[in-house]
């Protein structure tokens, strides 16, 4: 099963660059060879005629994925196997099949093996593991909640010693979270995607307000946080981990139910973007229920810190759905845009105080002028979930993408 994973993750980052119906056929015909004395052509009129005889395509083709035929325990895993492999139902009608999976269930059923396959392991998620995710995934807002309420009521050292240990307190938190459940994954993320996404969310908490006092000349000391998005950040974790976990349950549903590869990717994709429209009305809920909340004097409170917020948020699911599955490649690259955009945004306004250079400072002073120092963020973040969304409907609508250790969600 974990071949199967491996195989998954593989194909869909493009590591099966090779033209698998090319391939195939040069298998039949070396298949044939080994067992009929090398009579290629044979194979090629076998392969045309649909024949078992001599040679037997679906052979071939069950002896180039023979570790994935050997470790699968059930016909929907080869099928997934399969089309990370580059496999469609136009590949599966040339060897006499309507489908991938049909395809599939004939090499499963073809497949030898030494003795009874195990049963699948069956690992329902029992009430009392949902709770333990579940009341994981409400750490991360409990603990910075708690910080905020100890920032309002000290002064001086104190309040640096509470920011430090919140800091450290929700860090821990959201790693926690991160660690089981739905929003876990056992594929390795990259420093760089770390780095990025701790950058994006510092940004929201100390970014707006760095931009506004610098486009007025300062800063001439420090300026207030904005801790009232970053708390709507920190609660969105609970309905980011259900959300999560309704996709997922729904896509394993819809891939047992389903007969061909478009046929699933056509009934997953409004699962995916019904989940993501979910998770946005919480999270827009959330932001309103915080924005109600008292923040910090002087701190920048507008709505476009909300709308960046929220642009953040999005962001930060769509690239925690696609690194659970392994595909960690586009969430770093879109995940470095958004934050380059965003220190682009900061160090042109204070580049633009060095002689004959104030007019690289232009587009962001027109944008913050416009909409206020929010909108700088919620454009480079809403552009970097528009670009995922795109991606994720592409992607995360692949059986593949749905190929899980033991066959559970």
């Amino acid at each position: 099963m974990s071949e199967l994973v491996r195989d998954a993750s593989g194909g869909a980052r493009g590591d099966a660059g090779d033209d698998p119906e090319a391939d195939w056929g040069r298998d039949s015909g070396g298949d044939a060879g080994r067992e009929s004395g090398g009579d290629s052509g044979g194979a090629r009129k076998s392969l045309g005629s649909g024949r078992r005889g001599a040679v037997d395509p679906v052979k071939a083709l069950m002896h180039r994925h023979r570790e994935l035929c050997e470790r699968a325990v059930d016909p929907l895993e080869i099928a997934a196997g399969l089309e990370a492999h580059g496999v469609t139902d136009r590949t599966a009608a040339r060897f006499r099949h309507r489908d991938v999976f049909s395809l599939a269930e004939e090499m499963y059923a073809r497949v030898a093996r030494d003795a009874d396959p195990a049963p699948r392991p069956v690992a329902p998620e029992h009430p009392g593991a949902r709770a333990g995710w579940a009341v994981l995934s409400l750490l991360p807002g409990a603990l910075y909640a708690a910080t905020v309420a100890g920032l309002r009521l000290t002064e001086g050292q104190p309040r640096l010693a509470v920011a430090a240990a919140g800091t450290l307190a929700v860090t821990l938190g959201l790693r926690a979270a991160l660690r089981r459940g739905p929003l876990s994954t056992t594929h390795r993320t990259t420093s760089g995607t770390r780095a990025w996404t701790c950058w994006l969310i510092a940004y929201a908490l100390l970014g707006d307000g760095l931009l506004s006092v610098g486009i007025e000349g300062g800063p001439d000391g420090s300026w207030p946080p904005a801790t009232a998005p970053v708390l709507a950040l920190a609660l969105a974790c609970a309905p980011a981990a259900w959300c999560a976990h309704l996709f997922t349950v729904g896509a394993r549903r819809k891939l047992t139910a389903s007969r061909g590869l478009e046929e699933f990717a056509v009934s997953v994709r409004p699962l995916l973007l019904g989940v993501f429209a979910l998770f946005l009305c919480a999270l827009g809920g959330l932001l309103a229920l915080c924005r109600e909340a008292p923040s910090e004097p002087g701190a920048y409170n507008g709505p476009g810190a909300y709308a960046g917020a929220g642009a953040l948020g999005a962001l930060l699911l769509l690239a925690r759905l696609l690194t659970t599955r392994g595909f960690t490649h586009a969430p770093a690259v879109v995940l470095g845009a958004a934050g380059a955009a965003e220190v682009t945004a900061l160090t042109t306004v204070f580049a633009a105080r060095l002689p004959g250079c104030s007019f690289v400072a232009t587009p962001v002073e027109t944008v913050a002028d416009a909409w206020g120092p929010g909108a700088v963020p919620a454009l480079a973040c809403g552009a970097a979930a528009l670009v995922l969304l795109i991606h994720a409907t592409r992607t995360l609508t692949r059986a593949s993408a749905h190929a899980t250790p033991g066959g559970t969600p």
